[in-house]
């Protein structure tokens, strides 16, 4: 039987039995309806065979990591052939290579009264009302279940096809094609909260069930995975982002990083949209019907379903002045048929066509590239994002070697996206929040997401609760990135990397003062971690509590362990060594001691002292509040001189506060120096600790570095001046910064509250009332809270 999981409130379940069954492959075809607010269509999945799962547990660092290899491991089924029972999908075409194939069904609008949300009416049978087998033992029915929540799904039926083909030079055509091929029989379902369960009569095992499965459905206008907005310029547009719930509300799928998969994607729109996509290629749109048109996407590396995304808008494209003949090539290079290189037995990951082993993939330092927009923001695009983005892809080439993915794409998402970005498998969004002020912010988060590609895409974490995996090292890399794209002397970049961790350490003492212990652990599972269930679901915790979307603290633990461990081994080497352990782990699941033990093995005895993944796990990922050697550290280490400079200026202005208004003639006005970004930032910091700066000194502040037309990390700690010191001159920024700062400006609403003054109260609520309906669902619920 199967273990029950144990849950909070707060914890976000993984239900797919992926110990059972696995899918290899996903095929969308879905329309957007903007009036409705739904993507309808079909998801057909295609499961593993017996094959790979054999090759896959005979590994190392196999992909399924169940508790029970055996329990993994499966049969593809021979074709069935079945009556067809639906006479919608009876027409037929030509036949592809040696099976037939059907006509695609038309789209299912039965259940469009509203019964397809009730499990009983949707399927004709309910949870309540037979039991089945979620394993392969016993005599019930095998059960499937798929992380599924917000779907109304129509219909569940097996997909008469022939066994898809190993070879990358006609497997996705096969897919494309088995795809349309014939129902052969429904099959039942039941939805809950949570999942999707489905079975087939007669099928007493994973062995039994389909090969694959086609389920007709379609979103719901409040689903957690798909934000409905408008953009910039008031035109309505769609985006999917890695939401608590992360894809099961746009479709049906396996959820658990285990459960890596290939997949491609048709989405029909308006024509005058464009659909951007986790995919290989730079799809191009293909006219339809009058009025509409479709694009379609693909990925060859397997990654977990969580990491798929889609935005549909009317984007504009920014191109630049010169477009380099690399670029051009590579626009009629990715094809799955063309990138049919192959692993060679140096890769550790199941086969793929992996630029790892690709000659001229490895010495590409930059990936061909668009970046798109809305129209209003283009002139911003042009000339703060479109001049970072060739010389932070080549910088991190030159730290880590290979860009795993061929091809990105940037957008520059709606105002209400909450944060200041995230990256996708070949996309990446970014807030509009980075593109104000001097390049900056706009290029270490750009730095930040590219790293992603590497650590959180590439390289995954096999348990999601060890977050610093991915945001750990993306944090720490940005610094490395984002200097050698300014091209600074070593000097330079070490006085930059010094500043930012003393911002973020002071940032990190206030995660630890404002969040309960519980949420600061990076390791919440300890030995647990990594373990699950015998179907092979789990639970993650905290992955629901609306506060963690704001959290830092595995951002920043994960970068001071980092920066610990780099110390201690010298840069050189450290740097060497992550080059070593990216191209032993890309396309595989970690966990924290896989990173670790590769590490420690490659630190000679006289530096590793005391140091062992135990005292790690102890120290630092176990434990909350501020790790010991960091404390220890951070006391005995001597200010940098960027910082050095802050604190004479601070002084400075703290004596231009505490003068009398009508002043001596004889006394002269200070000189201030300028500034750089980071500067600024911590000089507001130093500031904020003062109990009291007038009026007149607040003014002087903002025309000395016109700081309301400074990046955002700058204006943050503005507003915050403003709002600590009542400064009702300069609430007009505290409002701009609210709506159109909305990845950065939840903690402004907290602090307008806790000062229980009225005017400051009546602005939150203000500006709340005006971005409320646009707003992210989960910062919606957290200022809510706050306000009312």
């Amino acid at each position: 039987m199967d273990v029950k999981l144990e849950t909070s409130w707060d914890d976000l379940p993984l239900m797919a039995n992926t110990s059972h069954i696995l899918v290899k492959h996903y095929v969308l075809d879905l329309d957007v309806d903007f009036e409705s607010q739904i993507f309808e269509g079909t998801i057909v999945l295609f499961f593993e065979s017996r094959n790979r799962l054999e090759k896959q547990s005979g590994s190392t660092k196999e992909t399924c990591r169940s508790e029970s290899n055996e329990a993994c491991r499966f049969s593809t089924p021979e074709p069935c052939h079945s009556p067809v029972t639906d006479t919608r999908t009876s027409s037929s075409k030509t036949g592809y290579n040696d099976f037939a194939i059907c006509g695609k069904g038309e789209k299912d609008t039965s259940g469009k009264d509203g019964n397809h949300d009730n499990p009983e009416q949707a399927s004709g049978i309910s949870s309540s009302k037979y039991c089945c087998d979620t394993g392969n033992h016993g005599s019930e029915d095998f059960l499937l279940v798929l992380d599924c929540c917000d779907l109304s799904v129509f219909k569940v039926e097996e997909v008469d096809v022939a066994v898809v083909p190993d070879r990358w030079r006609e497997q996705f055509d096969y897919y494309a094609h088995c795809s349309q091929a014939p129902g052969c029989g429904e099959l039942l379902f039941d939805t809950d909260t949570w999942s999707l369960r489905i079975r087939k009569t007669g099928a007493q095992t994973a062995t039994d069930f389909p090969h694959a499965i086609r389920i007709w459905y379609s979103t719901k206008p409040q689903g957690r995975s798909v934000t409905w907005t408008s953009d910039q310029s008031g035109r309505p547009c769609v985006y999917t982002m890695g939401s608590p719930v992360n894809n099961r509300a746009l479709f049906p799928c396996q959820e658990p990083p285990v459960a890596m998969s290939t997949w491609q994607a048709t989405v029909g729109a308006a024509a005058s949209f464009v659909v951007l996509m986790s995919g290989e290629n730079p799809a191009k749109p293909t006219q339809l019907r009058e009025g509409r048109a479709s694009w379609h996407y693909y990925v060859t590396m397997p990654m977990p379903a969580s990491t798929f995304t889609i935005a549909v808008g009317s984007w504009a494209e920014m191109k630049p002045e010169i477009c380099s003949s690399e670029d051009l090539a590579a626009e009629t290079s990715l094809t799955p048929s063309e990138a049919d290189f192959r692993c060679v037995g140096v890769c550790g990951h199941m086969e793929y066509p992996c630029r790892f082993q690709n000659p001229s993939a490895t010495t590409q330092e930059v990936i061909p590239h668009r970046v798109f927009a809305p129209v209003c923001l283009q002139g911003a695009c042009y000339e703060t994002l479109l001049p970072l983005v060739r010389p932070c892809l080549s910088a991190a080439h030159s730290v880590l070697g290979t860009h795993p993915f061929s091809r990105l794409d940037i957008l520059v998402v709606p105002a209400n996206f909450p944060s200041l970005g995230m990256a996708s498998p070949h996309i990446i969004f970014l807030s509009q929040s980075v593109l104000i002020g001097m390049n900056h912010l706009c290029g270490t988060r750009l730095c930040h997401e590219i790293a992603h590609a590497w650590f959180g895409l590439a390289i995954g974490a096999r348990d999601w609760t060890e977050e610093w995996l991915s945001e750990g090292f993306a944090t720490h890399l940005e610094d490395v990135f984002w200097a050698k794209a300014q091209q600074l002397a070593p000097h330079e970049a070490w006085e930059q990397q010094e500043l930012k961790a003393d911002l973020r350490w002071r940032c990190l003492q206030d995660e630890v003062r404002n969040y309960p212990e519980e949420m600061q652990v990076l390791r919440p599972n300890k030995e647990k971690t990594g373990h699950v269930s015998d179907s092979g679901s789990s639970v993650i915790k905290h992955g629901l509590n609306p506060e963690k979307v704001f959290m830092q603290v595995h951002y920043l633990k994960g970068y001071f362990l980092l920066r610990f461990l780099a110390q201690r081994l010298g840069d050189d080497t450290y740097f060497a060594f992550l080059r070593k352990f990216v191209h032993t782990f890309h396309g595989q699941l970690i966990l924290s001691q896989d990173f670790l033990q590769m590490l420690l093995e490659n630190i000679p005895e006289e530096k590793r002292l005391d140091l062992s993944v135990e005292n790690i796990f102890r120290d630092w990922l176990e434990s909350s509040g501020i790790p010991q050697p960091l404390q220890t550290e951070r006391q005995a280490r001597a200010e940098c001189g960027l910082a050095r400079r802050v604190g004479a200026e601070v002084h400075k202005w703290i004596r231009v506060s505490r003068r009398p208004q009508k002043r001596k003639r004889r006394e002269t006005e200070e000189v201030f120096e300028k500034l750089l970004p980071d500067q600024l930032v911590l000089l507001l910091e130093h500031l904020l600790e003062q109990k009291t700066l007038n009026p007149r000194t607040l003014q002087s502040l903002e025309r000395t570095y016109q700081l309301s037309q400074q990046d955002a990390e700058v204006r943050h700690r503005w507003c915050e001046l403003i709002v600590k010191h009542k400064y009702t001159k300069a609430y007009k920024d505290v409002e701009r910064f609210l709506q159109e700062d909305q990845a950065m400006g939840i903690y402004l609403y907290g602090e307008l509250m806790v000062s229980e003054d009225a005017r400051q109260q009546q602005v939150a609520r203000r500006c709340f009332e005006l971005t409320k309906e646009q707003m992210d669902r989960s910062s919606a619920q957290v200022v809510a809270e706050m306000l009312f």
